[in-house]
């Protein structure tokens, strides 16, 4: 009954599937998975196998200690916009599926105690209505076991948008930005749930933030990754 009432949408084209299909037929083949060979430290997309890691994690010290993401942002830009910005929610059941069909074992090897998703200010979940990455998280747990923690690390400032940017105000943008409250949970190896990895600093940030509070190792895992420039 539910479904007649708010039909289920693809997460691509946006139009009414039926069944248990999560995407329709005709746009099944249109997300690109990132390909190898990819960045040892962040999972972009290498132009050569001679190297190991993309210029700016060549170039940067990260916090977290490897991440994975499963798509080429260009490729499912408009479906991402569409899960934040015009309340489609039930997107991340297909994200979260894809990225455990192909991640799932990487996934597991990061012996993680927790995902966490990265958190939203409070003043744009209140504008959304739900937080993206939490939605992702949550769907992973179900297909993993994987417990989602999403209290341990919380946004306290409201920051600018990071896509108008450049890369140098994108760190500073993010400086301070999470807050890990003291809880009695001690976290070894966490993952990190994003929607999208432009140029890792929202992350990054949360990472350090998370070292900082008495987590040891952090990965994360997002749905889409972009390109190095």
């Amino acid at each position: 009954m539910i479904n007649l009432i708010f039909p289920k949408r693809c997460p691509i084209c946006d139009g009414i599937i039926t069944g248990e299909r999560l995407i329709c037929n005709e746009c099944i083949n249109i997300p690109r998975r990132v390909r190898e060979p990819r960045c040892m430290k962040c999972s972009k997309h290498l132009d050569s196998n001679e190297i190991m890691y993309c210029r700016d994690c060549e170039k940067h010290k990260k916090h977290y200690a490897r991440g994975i993401a499963l798509y080429e942002y260009d490729s499912v830009k408009d479906s991402i916009n569409n899960f934040k910005n015009a309340s489609r929610p039930e997107f991340a059941s297909f994200y979260a599926d894809r990225i455990v069909h192909f991640l799932g074992s990487e996934i597991k090897d990061f012996n993680a105690d927790a995902l966490i998703p990265i958190p939203l200010h409070i003043s744009k979940f209140k504008k959304r209505g739900y937080n993206q990455s939490k939605l992702i998280a949550d769907e992973i747990s179900k297909r993993l076991g994987i417990p989602v923690l999403e209290n341990v690390l919380q946004r306290k400032i409201k920051t600018k948008e990071q896509k108008k940017l450049d890369d140098s105000d994108r760190q500073k943008n993010l400086v301070g930005a999470f807050h890990m409250p003291q809880n009695g949970v001690k976290l070894y190896n966490v993952i990190l749930v994003d929607d999208v990895y432009t140029t890792g600093s929202t992350i990054d940030e949360a990472a350090r933030t998370l070292l900082d509070g008495g987590v040891e190792k952090v990965y994360f895992v997002t749905v889409a990754i972009g390109y190095e420039k």
